[in-house]
């Protein structure tokens, strides 16, 4: 039996879609959940932080954070406004490009990620990684990155 149409998708092959869709929004909403109520901190300000704790001088230029949160230019203008106001995070001009900006980890931000982190690695161990067997690691790995399309971000802005 095949489903929507000429595009010809089995009914397994909807089901796993649709088991993908759903495992993904159950681990983000409690990994949400846990750092609104530990650290009243949100997800993605958290993902925010750890990009930028991670990349080199732990900054990074505007559209490539974007990129790497998954957000839009305006969704991540307005949350480096908050985490600006929050202390978390400046914001730097890009020598190259006057009209380019960087967004900076600022020592406090460094702290919070720092108190944040072990409940996002325990989230994630509870949540995903204790599921699987040994050996399927490698395996969701290998699978995913078949489906990551992405390419390194270049540029400022």
């Amino acid at each position: 039996m095949t489903l929507l149409g000429d595009e010809g998708l089995t009914v397994e092959e909807l089901t796993v879609w649709h088991m993908l869709q759903r495992a993904q929004v159950r681990i983000t909403r409690h990994l949400e959940g846990e750092l609104l109520v530990a650290h009243e901190l949100p997800l993605a300000s958290y993902e925010v932080l750890m990009q930028l704790a991670e990349a080199p001088e732990r900054r990074l230029r505007m559209n490539d954070l974007a990129d790497r949160v998954l957000l839009s230019r305006s969704g991540l203008t307005r949350l480096i406004d908050r985490l600006q106001r929050d202390g978390l995070v400046t914001r730097e001009a890009c020598a190259d490009d006057a009209r380019g900006l960087y967004a900076v980890l600022s020592d406090r931000g460094a702290a919070r990620l720092a108190e944040a982190t072990p409940t996002y690695l325990r989230g994630i161990r509870t949540q995903f990684l204790d599921l699987l067997g040994s050996g399927e690691i490698a395996h969701v790995r290998a699978m995913l990155a078949r489906l990551d399309l992405t390419g390194a971000p270049q540029g400022c802005s």
